[in-house]
């Protein structure tokens, strides 16, 4: 599978283009780093890639085919934040279920406990946000994975064991990752390749 950006535009207001034909490629047994400055733009690319923002110009396709808004999204967005995704009057069983409810062994390979299941979003540090975060996306409907920052608030140790998990699960299971980050070293041990974004937005 190839989840392709087609000359991506788009601006919050007249004044100010964020992103102007932007275009990458990402099949679906890769590890594609994206690394540039802080308010580049890269995290509003992001939210196109998986459908949050719809009112820009080009197209986003998988196999040259538009993708359908209806029923589930194939390509899920990872947040830097995951407190801010979450409905803090759920508990963390109801936040993980609306999308699935992954096996125990998932479950097990990101370090998820059972007993986090019964406590809402605020008893939980960021690290174990990030878990239900990521176990979320990986719905069996997921093709792609875009991850903006996943870890960047995490501690080293956290940091290696989320990303050893997602790549190992996404390889098993055919799931391209594109992999946002301002950390080169971090994306170089990762990627199969790393796009800088000044290279691609051609403002």
């Amino acid at each position: 599978m190839n989840l392709k950006a087609n000359n991506i535009s788009f601006s919050y207001n007249k004044k100010r283009e964020i992103l102007k034909d932007v275009s990458l490629s990402l099949n679906s047994n890769q590890i594609i780093g994206l690394i540039g400055d802080s308010g580049s733009g890269k995290s509003t690319l992001c939210k196109i890639l998986a459908g949050y923002i719809t009112n820009y110009d080009g197209d986003v396709t998988i196999d040259g085919k538009k993708i359908p808004d209806k029923d589930f999204y194939p390509v899920q967005l990872i947040f830097q934040h995951p407190e801010k995704t979450m409905n803090p009057k759920w508990k963390m069983e109801k936040v993980l279920t609306e999308s699935w409810n992954p096996p125990q062994n998932l479950k097990d390979m990101f370090g998820l406990k059972d007993n986090w299941l019964t406590r809402w979003p605020n008893e939980l540090s960021g690290g174990e946000l990030q878990r239900f975060s990521i176990l979320r996306a990986l719905n069996p409907k997921t093709k792609f994975i875009i991850a903006d920052e996943i870890s960047t608030m995490l501690d080293a140790l956290t940091q290696v064991q989320i990303w050893e998990a997602l790549i190992n699960y996404s390889k098993a299971n055919n799931i391209g990752i594109l992999a946002v980050s301002h950390d080169i070293e971090l994306l170089e041990v990762l990627c199969d390749d790393i796009l800088h974004f000044e290279d691609i937005n051609n403002l």
